[in-house]
Protein backbone atom coordinates (compact mmCIF):
# COMPACT_ATOMS: atom_id res chain seq x y z
CA UNK A 1 0.00 0.00 0.00
CA UNK A 2 1.08 3.72 -0.82
CA UNK A 3 1.71 6.11 2.00
CA UNK A 4 1.31 9.84 3.12
CA UNK A 5 2.33 10.72 6.52
CA UNK A 6 -0.49 11.69 8.65
CA UNK A 7 1.07 15.00 8.97
CA UNK A 8 0.10 16.65 5.99
CA UNK A 9 -3.90 15.91 6.47
CA UNK A 10 -3.55 17.31 9.91
CA UNK A 11 -1.46 20.56 8.61
CA UNK A 12 -4.21 20.94 5.91
CA UNK A 13 -7.25 20.56 8.09
CA UNK A 14 -5.50 23.78 10.10
CA UNK A 15 -6.00 26.01 7.33
CA UNK A 16 -9.27 25.67 5.76
CA UNK A 17 -11.76 28.33 5.56
CA UNK A 18 -13.87 29.47 9.07
CA UNK A 19 -16.83 27.33 9.22
CA UNK A 20 -15.84 23.88 7.94
CA UNK A 21 -15.62 20.95 10.27
CA UNK A 22 -11.85 19.91 10.43
CA UNK A 23 -12.32 17.37 12.96
CA UNK A 24 -15.25 15.71 10.48
CA UNK A 25 -12.85 15.60 8.03
CA UNK A 26 -10.07 14.19 9.64
CA UNK A 27 -12.37 11.36 11.16
CA UNK A 28 -12.74 10.06 7.66
CA UNK A 29 -9.57 9.83 7.42
CA UNK A 30 -9.20 7.90 10.99
CA UNK A 31 -7.45 10.43 12.77
CA UNK A 32 -8.49 12.43 15.88
CA UNK A 33 -7.99 16.18 15.38
CA UNK A 34 -7.54 16.54 19.36
CA UNK A 35 -4.43 14.06 19.17
CA UNK A 36 -0.82 14.89 18.64
CA UNK A 37 0.78 15.07 15.40
CA UNK A 38 2.64 12.35 14.90
CA UNK A 39 4.10 12.22 11.72
CA UNK A 40 5.02 8.50 11.98
CA UNK A 41 1.30 7.83 11.75
CA UNK A 42 0.48 7.27 7.85
CA UNK A 43 -2.66 7.44 5.95
CA UNK A 44 -3.12 5.25 2.08
CA UNK A 45 -2.44 8.07 -0.37
CA UNK A 46 -5.91 7.80 -2.06
CA UNK A 47 -7.55 8.23 1.04
CA UNK A 48 -5.25 11.63 1.33
CA UNK A 49 -6.43 12.48 -2.35
CA UNK A 50 -10.09 12.02 -1.35
CA UNK A 51 -9.63 14.10 1.59
CA UNK A 52 -8.53 16.57 -0.73
CA UNK A 53 -11.02 16.68 -2.93
CA UNK A 54 -13.69 17.04 -0.73
CA UNK A 55 -12.51 20.16 1.52
CA UNK A 56 -11.09 21.40 -1.82
CA UNK A 57 -14.65 21.49 -3.36
CA UNK A 58 -16.66 22.37 -0.21
CA UNK A 59 -14.16 25.85 0.23
CA UNK A 60 -15.56 28.82 -1.38
CA UNK A 61 -11.63 29.47 -2.33
CA UNK A 62 -11.00 25.84 -2.85
CA UNK A 63 -8.48 26.56 -5.83
CA UNK A 64 -5.41 27.86 -3.50
CA UNK A 65 -6.11 25.21 -0.81
CA UNK A 66 -2.73 23.72 -2.31
CA UNK A 67 -1.08 26.75 -2.38
CA UNK A 68 -2.42 27.83 1.86
CA UNK A 69 -1.56 24.17 2.79
CA UNK A 70 2.55 24.11 1.09
CA UNK A 71 2.54 28.01 2.81
CA UNK A 72 1.93 26.93 6.01
CA UNK A 73 4.61 24.25 6.38
CA UNK A 74 8.27 24.46 8.38
CA UNK A 75 11.28 22.15 8.62
CA UNK A 76 10.17 21.50 12.13
CA UNK A 77 6.75 19.80 10.88
CA UNK A 78 8.87 17.52 8.78
CA UNK A 79 11.02 15.57 11.82
CA UNK A 80 13.99 13.91 10.92
CA UNK A 81 13.30 15.45 7.21
CA UNK A 82 13.07 18.48 8.69
CA UNK A 83 16.10 18.46 10.47
CA UNK A 84 18.51 16.77 8.00
CA UNK A 85 16.99 20.02 5.52
CA UNK A 86 17.79 22.85 7.75
CA UNK A 87 21.09 22.10 9.08
CA UNK A 88 22.55 21.59 5.39
CA UNK A 89 25.33 24.39 4.77
CA UNK A 90 23.48 25.73 1.24
CA UNK A 91 19.82 25.14 -0.18
CA UNK A 92 21.63 22.92 -3.03
CA UNK A 93 22.48 20.82 0.20
CA UNK A 94 18.62 20.91 1.75
CA UNK A 95 17.79 19.52 -1.94
CA UNK A 96 20.34 17.07 -1.93
CA UNK A 97 19.00 15.76 1.34
CA UNK A 98 15.57 15.79 0.21
CA UNK A 99 16.60 12.96 -2.43
CA UNK A 100 17.92 10.59 0.28
CA UNK A 101 15.10 11.26 3.07
CA UNK A 102 11.89 11.82 1.59
CA UNK A 103 10.76 8.12 2.28
CA UNK A 104 10.41 9.40 5.94
CA UNK A 105 7.61 10.92 4.85
CA UNK A 106 6.28 8.65 2.32
CA UNK A 107 6.78 5.77 -0.29
CA UNK A 108 4.70 7.78 -3.01
CA UNK A 109 6.92 10.55 -3.60
CA UNK A 110 11.16 10.82 -4.60
CA UNK A 111 12.65 13.74 -5.37
CA UNK A 112 15.86 14.48 -7.65
CA UNK A 113 17.79 17.73 -8.52
CA UNK A 114 18.96 18.27 -12.30
CA UNK A 115 21.10 20.58 -13.17
CA UNK A 116 20.46 23.49 -16.00
CA UNK A 117 22.02 25.70 -17.87
CA UNK A 118 20.04 28.54 -15.96
CA UNK A 119 19.50 26.97 -12.84
CA UNK A 120 18.59 23.45 -11.21
CA UNK A 121 14.85 21.64 -11.27
CA UNK A 122 14.37 20.46 -8.14
CA UNK A 123 11.72 17.66 -9.13
CA UNK A 124 9.00 16.01 -7.56
CA UNK A 125 8.29 12.38 -9.11
CA UNK A 126 5.22 10.78 -8.03
CA UNK A 127 2.91 8.30 -10.48
CA UNK A 128 -0.85 8.06 -10.67
CA UNK A 129 -3.81 9.05 -12.26
CA UNK A 130 -3.98 12.60 -12.45
CA UNK A 131 -7.11 13.29 -10.73
CA UNK A 132 -8.11 16.11 -8.25
CA UNK A 133 -6.37 14.80 -5.26
CA UNK A 134 -3.56 13.99 -6.49
CA UNK A 135 -3.39 17.39 -8.46
CA UNK A 136 -3.96 19.15 -5.45
CA UNK A 137 -0.84 16.92 -3.32
CA UNK A 138 1.38 17.87 -6.28
CA UNK A 139 0.85 21.43 -5.81
CA UNK A 140 0.75 21.38 -1.90
CA UNK A 141 4.09 19.42 -1.75
CA UNK A 142 5.85 22.03 -4.55
CA UNK A 143 4.36 24.99 -2.94
CA UNK A 144 6.04 23.46 0.85
CA UNK A 145 8.83 22.92 -1.28
CA UNK A 146 9.17 26.58 -2.09
CA UNK A 147 8.01 27.68 1.46
CA UNK A 148 10.95 25.77 3.30
CA UNK A 149 13.30 27.04 1.21
CA UNK A 150 12.57 30.14 1.92
CA UNK A 151 12.69 29.64 5.51
CA UNK A 152 16.35 28.51 5.54
CA UNK A 153 17.99 30.52 3.05
CA UNK A 154 20.27 33.01 4.60
CA UNK A 155 18.83 35.57 1.42
CA UNK A 156 15.69 35.40 -0.60
CA UNK A 157 15.07 32.41 -2.95
CA UNK A 158 14.56 33.20 -6.96
CA UNK A 159 12.33 31.13 -8.84
CA UNK A 160 12.73 30.92 -12.34
CA UNK A 161 9.42 28.91 -13.02
CA UNK A 162 7.14 26.03 -11.77
CA UNK A 163 6.14 23.67 -14.02
CA UNK A 164 3.17 21.08 -13.50
CA UNK A 165 1.87 17.51 -15.02
CA UNK A 166 -1.70 18.54 -15.22
CA UNK A 167 -4.20 20.66 -16.41
CA UNK A 168 -4.23 24.08 -15.15
CA UNK A 169 -7.33 24.88 -12.92
CA UNK A 170 -9.47 27.57 -13.90
CA UNK A 171 -7.90 30.09 -11.89
CA UNK A 172 -4.00 30.51 -11.85
CA UNK A 173 -2.92 33.99 -10.90
CA UNK A 174 -3.16 32.68 -7.46
CA UNK A 175 -0.04 30.40 -8.69
CA UNK A 176 2.20 33.13 -9.82
CA UNK A 177 1.49 35.36 -7.16
CA UNK A 178 2.00 32.94 -4.49
CA UNK A 179 6.04 31.50 -6.67
CA UNK A 180 6.40 34.83 -7.96
CA UNK A 181 7.38 33.53 -11.23
CA UNK A 182 5.78 31.86 -14.59
CA UNK A 183 3.82 28.75 -13.38
CA UNK A 184 3.16 26.39 -16.62
CA UNK A 185 0.68 23.91 -16.86
CA UNK A 186 0.27 20.41 -18.80
CA UNK A 187 4.57 19.98 -19.33
CA UNK A 188 6.55 17.01 -18.72
CA UNK A 189 7.23 17.10 -14.56
CA UNK A 190 6.61 18.71 -11.65
CA UNK A 191 8.99 20.96 -10.70
CA UNK A 192 10.86 24.30 -9.38
CA UNK A 193 13.23 25.71 -11.90
CA UNK A 194 15.50 27.52 -9.06
CA UNK A 195 18.51 29.88 -10.11
CA UNK A 196 22.15 28.81 -9.30
CA UNK A 197 22.83 32.02 -6.91
CA UNK A 198 20.17 31.15 -4.71
CA UNK A 199 20.83 27.35 -4.75
CA UNK A 200 24.81 28.26 -3.16
CA UNK A 201 23.62 30.74 -1.06
CA UNK A 202 24.45 29.55 2.97
CA UNK A 203 21.46 28.21 4.81
CA UNK A 204 20.55 29.81 8.44
CA UNK A 205 21.68 26.72 10.01
CA UNK A 206 18.69 26.82 12.48
CA UNK A 207 19.27 23.89 14.69
CA UNK A 208 21.48 24.61 17.98
CA UNK A 209 23.39 21.73 18.41
CA UNK A 210 24.59 22.00 15.14
CA UNK A 211 25.41 25.58 15.54
CA UNK A 212 27.16 24.67 19.02
CA UNK A 213 28.66 21.35 17.50
CA UNK A 214 29.98 23.66 14.25
CA UNK A 215 31.59 26.08 16.18
CA UNK A 216 32.82 29.18 14.34
CA UNK A 217 35.72 30.42 16.29
CA UNK A 218 37.12 27.14 16.33
CA UNK A 219 36.99 26.67 12.77
CA UNK A 220 38.42 30.12 11.83
CA UNK A 221 41.74 29.25 14.51
CA UNK A 222 42.35 25.80 13.61
CA UNK A 223 42.47 26.89 9.50
CA UNK A 224 45.60 29.36 10.60
CA UNK A 225 47.34 25.73 11.80
CA UNK A 226 49.72 24.44 9.20
CA UNK A 227 50.75 21.57 11.10
CA UNK A 228 50.13 18.05 9.60
CA UNK A 229 49.41 17.07 13.39
CA UNK A 230 45.32 18.74 12.86
CA UNK A 231 45.22 17.41 9.21
CA UNK A 232 42.86 14.85 10.76
CA UNK A 233 40.78 16.80 12.80
CA UNK A 234 40.49 19.54 9.48
CA UNK A 235 39.05 16.10 7.11
CA UNK A 236 36.86 15.09 10.59
CA UNK A 237 35.37 18.95 11.25
CA UNK A 238 34.83 18.73 7.33
CA UNK A 239 32.83 14.94 7.41
CA UNK A 240 30.92 15.95 10.39
CA UNK A 241 29.13 18.88 8.44
CA UNK A 242 28.67 16.90 5.26
CA UNK A 243 27.98 13.94 6.69
CA UNK A 244 23.90 14.31 6.68
CA UNK A 245 24.29 14.66 3.22
CA UNK A 246 26.45 11.24 2.26
CA UNK A 247 29.92 10.83 3.00
CA UNK A 248 32.17 12.94 1.06
CA UNK A 249 34.84 11.28 -1.41
CA UNK A 250 38.29 11.44 -0.25
CA UNK A 251 38.46 13.97 -3.35
CA UNK A 252 35.64 16.30 -2.19
CA UNK A 253 37.43 16.62 1.44
CA UNK A 254 40.67 17.43 -0.52
CA UNK A 255 39.31 19.92 -2.05
CA UNK A 256 37.98 21.49 0.93
CA UNK A 257 41.65 21.40 2.18
CA UNK A 258 42.73 22.87 -1.06
CA UNK A 259 44.92 19.64 -1.70
CA UNK A 260 44.36 17.02 -4.30
CA UNK A 261 42.64 13.61 -3.24
CA UNK A 262 46.14 11.57 -3.60
CA UNK A 263 47.81 14.27 -1.13
CA UNK A 264 45.27 13.98 1.29
CA UNK A 265 45.57 10.40 0.90
CA UNK A 266 49.58 10.74 1.36
CA UNK A 267 49.66 12.36 4.23
CA UNK A 268 46.98 10.33 6.16
CA UNK A 269 49.05 7.24 5.32
CA UNK A 270 52.05 9.01 6.65
CA UNK A 271 50.49 9.11 9.74
CA UNK A 272 49.05 5.54 9.78
CA UNK A 273 45.79 5.70 9.15
CA UNK A 274 43.61 5.56 6.02
CA UNK A 275 40.69 7.84 4.85
CA UNK A 276 38.02 5.13 6.08
CA UNK A 277 38.84 5.04 9.35
CA UNK A 278 38.65 8.94 10.22
CA UNK A 279 35.08 8.62 8.08
CA UNK A 280 34.47 6.29 10.96
CA UNK A 281 36.00 8.34 14.04
CA UNK A 282 33.83 11.39 12.64
CA UNK A 283 30.50 9.50 12.59
CA UNK A 284 31.42 8.01 16.15
CA UNK A 285 32.39 11.50 17.65
CA UNK A 286 29.38 12.99 16.07
CA UNK A 287 27.03 10.27 17.30
CA UNK A 288 28.34 10.42 20.91
CA UNK A 289 28.02 14.33 20.80
CA UNK A 290 24.50 14.39 19.37
CA UNK A 291 23.37 11.38 21.66
CA UNK A 292 24.98 12.88 24.75
CA UNK A 293 24.21 16.86 24.07
CA UNK A 294 20.71 17.07 22.45
CA UNK A 295 17.42 15.35 22.63
CA UNK A 296 17.11 14.41 18.89
CA UNK A 297 15.74 11.34 18.21
CA UNK A 298 17.91 8.32 17.28
CA UNK A 299 16.25 8.65 13.35
CA UNK A 300 17.33 12.19 13.53
CA UNK A 301 21.03 10.99 15.08
CA UNK A 302 21.47 8.56 12.37
CA UNK A 303 20.82 10.40 9.46
CA UNK A 304 22.98 13.24 10.58
CA UNK A 305 25.95 10.76 10.89
CA UNK A 306 25.25 9.70 7.45
CA UNK A 307 23.01 6.56 7.59
CA UNK A 308 20.20 5.81 5.51
CA UNK A 309 18.35 3.78 8.15
CA UNK A 310 17.88 3.98 11.91
CA UNK A 311 19.19 -0.16 11.53
CA UNK A 312 22.38 0.18 10.25
CA UNK A 313 23.43 3.30 12.55
CA UNK A 314 21.98 0.95 15.28
CA UNK A 315 24.82 -1.69 14.42
CA UNK A 316 27.75 0.60 13.83
CA UNK A 317 27.56 2.38 16.83
CA UNK A 318 27.66 -1.03 19.02
CA UNK A 319 30.89 -1.78 17.04
CA UNK A 320 32.05 1.27 17.95
CA UNK A 321 30.86 1.83 21.55
CA UNK A 322 29.96 -2.15 22.65
CA UNK A 323 26.32 -0.70 23.25
CA UNK A 324 23.28 0.44 21.80
CA UNK A 325 22.61 4.14 20.93
CA UNK A 326 20.04 3.99 23.29
CA UNK A 327 22.18 2.74 26.50
CA UNK A 328 24.56 4.99 25.58
CA UNK A 329 22.73 7.82 25.73
CA UNK A 330 21.00 6.71 29.18
CA UNK A 331 24.49 6.05 30.74
CA UNK A 332 25.38 9.61 29.36
CA UNK A 333 22.34 10.94 31.17
CA UNK A 334 22.75 9.40 34.74
CA UNK A 335 26.72 11.16 34.56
Amino acid sequence: MRQITSLFAHKVAAIIEPGLNKAQFLEELGLDSDAPINPSVMISDTEYYTFLENISRTEQSGHTLSLRAGNAMCCDDYGAFGLAWKSAASLRGSLTRAERYSRVLTNVSTYSVELSEKGAFAHLHREGNRRLGLRLSNEATVASIYTICKEVSTYPVELLAVYFRHQAPEVTHDHEEFFGCPVHFNTDRDALLIAHESLQNPNKVGDPTIVKFFDKHLEDELANIKDDSVLVYKVKTYLSQALSEGIPTISDVAEKLAMSGRTLQRKLSDQGITYQSVVDDARRELSERLLTNSNHSLADIAFLTGFSEQSSFNRAFKRWAGQTPRSYRLAAKSK
